[in-house]
């Protein structure tokens, strides 16, 4: 085995920077409309808060200051998402320099997160708070090993940055800390680094950058954590066996989808050299074993004793993105040759970084034949642009958080609010006229105003609904005359 330089490794990284930035491009190019997780950021950029609801806010925060920055706009959202991207990767190449003695399986560990489809696709295709917490897990990862591998006042700062962001990126990234401080505790030859006094420097950081969020967390804890509780523990009227037995069950079908490919992929490559390999071990195979066996056991625990009946595999990304490394660090242990093996895993490499941003643009720009159209295929933008000829809107109000910030792309400098998010109310005396938009889908759906929006008119403005108009406009890459219908109406009221 060669012992690696850094300078050995930068292709990788330089490879890893045309490949976000071919993404940023495929995104720009795909289609002007926004989905779920990009249309809420941009709603919520409108205001700044210690928190949004039932996602932490790193994301938004670091969203926030980017449109204060440079505008809100498509491109200010692929940039941020694909910086963090590339960062993450690169954090995660770092670690694998450290840890790995030969420089093949530092490209192939790093580049391995790529065979993750949670990883390579969804995180593209609209994810944004995963997003967050890989990243986060990816500076905490790097930080963490280097405190136990060459252990320094800067090191401990790095593990206390990436905790106090995971943090802030998702709930559940807490499992990771404390998997790797269990499974660090239970070496002998490691324990010191966690009696360390610099660990105090790793919990004052992360504490500082979480405060401000545990402050609004005390008040707000029940909205903060319903919607996902009730998506965890949502097994009808399943009897507790049943509940247990669908909770496990899910989790198994959640590591599959998560893992099944990279391993694949580590199977074809390595060949009949990879099962001798999984033998093998070395201290860090072992700390990342305990790591995993913790995450399990912390995983059973909540659907056991938690009422946890759907367990989704992007929320094993904490804990699974450690997966090629593992493989690697197996493969490094076993004295496996690498140069054949390296051949061909780049060559898997190149078929993904081709057939995602492929798949992405395909999967859009597809319904000009199929006639499916997916939400990037909606018309946002050119609906507005039709509705502002009839009269310039001073705010508007939206049928749901989706298409409010799919109009605020287009119009920054208009209040936009949206039903299914009350925790924005800016003062709209004297701001007339008011629009309202909301989406109507194909299959004979109403019209009419919907209730909901009836309803905040009478709750907040003291107002009955308004005669309500429908707009035809066509879809992105139309099939025939194919079009989406929105239904609008004009509100020429103050809100006195």
């Amino acid at each position: 085995m060669i012992k690696t330089g850094l300078r050995d490794v930068r292709w990788i990284f330089v490879l890893l920077a045309v490949y976000f930035t071919l993404q940023v491009g495929v995104r720009l190019a795909t289609s002007h409309s926004l989905d779920l997780d990009e249309a809420e950021q941009v709603f919520r950029s409108q205001w700044l808060a210690a928190g949004y609801g039932p996602q932490p806010p790193f994301y938004n925060w670091l969203q926030y200051a980017v449109f204060r920055f440079a505008g809100v706009s498509l491109v200010a959202l692929s940039v941020v998402k694909n910086l963090l991207l590339f960062s993450a990767y690169l954090l995660y190449g770092l670690t694998a320099h450290l840890i790995l003695r030969d420089k093949a399986l530092v490209a192939i560990a790093t580049l391995g997160l790529l065979t993750i489809p949670q990883m390579a696709f969804e995180m593209q295709r609209d994810l944004t708070h995963t997003v967050a917490v890989f990243f986060s897990a990816s500076i905490f990862f790097y930080g963490f090993i280097r405190s136990l591998k060459q252990p320094s006042l800067g090191s401990y700062l790095i593990t206390g940055i990436g905790i106090g962001f995971g943090l802030l990126a998702k709930y559940n990234f807490a499992i990771l800390p404390a998997a790797g401080l269990i499974a660090a505790l239970a070496d002998a030859r490691l324990r010191p680094r966690i009696f360390d006094r610099r660990l105090v420097l790793t919990a004052v950081v992360a504490l500082i950058i979480v405060l401000p969020h545990l402050f609004w967390l005390k008040d707000n804890l029940d909205f903060a954590t319903a919607r996902t509780l009730e998506k965890m523990t949502a097994s009808g009227d399943a009897s507790y066996l049943m509940q247990v037995t669908m909770g496990v069950s899910s989790l198994v079908l959640a590591t599959l989808s998560f893992a099944g490919l990279t391993v694949a992929v580590f199977a074809i490559v390595f060949g009949k050299s990879l099962r001798p390999a999984l033998t093998a071990g070395s201290e860090w195979t072992r700390l990342i074993e305990r790591m995993l066996l913790v995450f399990l056991i912390g995983i059973l625990l909540l659907i056991v004793f938690g009422g946890a009946a759907g367990i989704k595999d992007r929320w094993l990304v904490p804990m699974l993105f450690i997966l090629p490394l593992y493989f690697c660090l197996k493969i490094d242990a076993g004295g496996v040759v690498t140069d054949k093996a390296f051949r061909r895993f780049m060559a898997v490499v190149a078929v993904i970084m081709i057939a995602v941003p492929a798949a992405l643009y395909g999967s859009v720009a597809a319904a000009r034949f199929t006639g499916h159209y997916e939400r990037l295929s909606r018309p946002y933008a050119t609906m507005l642009e039709s509705l502002r000829k009839q009269a310039e809107p001073a705010a508007i109000l939206a049928g749901d958080s989706l298409l409010a910030g799919n109009l605020r792309q287009d119009i920054p400098g208009v209040p936009v609010l949206s039903v299914d998010y009350p925790g924005f109310r800016p003062d709209l005396s004297g701001r007339q006229p008011l629009l309202l938009v909301w989406l109507i889908p194909p299959k004979g759906a109403s019209e009419g105003l919907p209730r909901t929006m009836a309803d905040w008119l009478q709750a907040n403005l003291g107002v009955s609904a308004p005669e309500t108009s429908v707009i035809d406009v066509p879809y992105f890459y139309q099939r025939g005359d194919d079009h989406y219908r929105f239904g609008y109406a004009w509100l020429h009221r103050s809100a006195e």
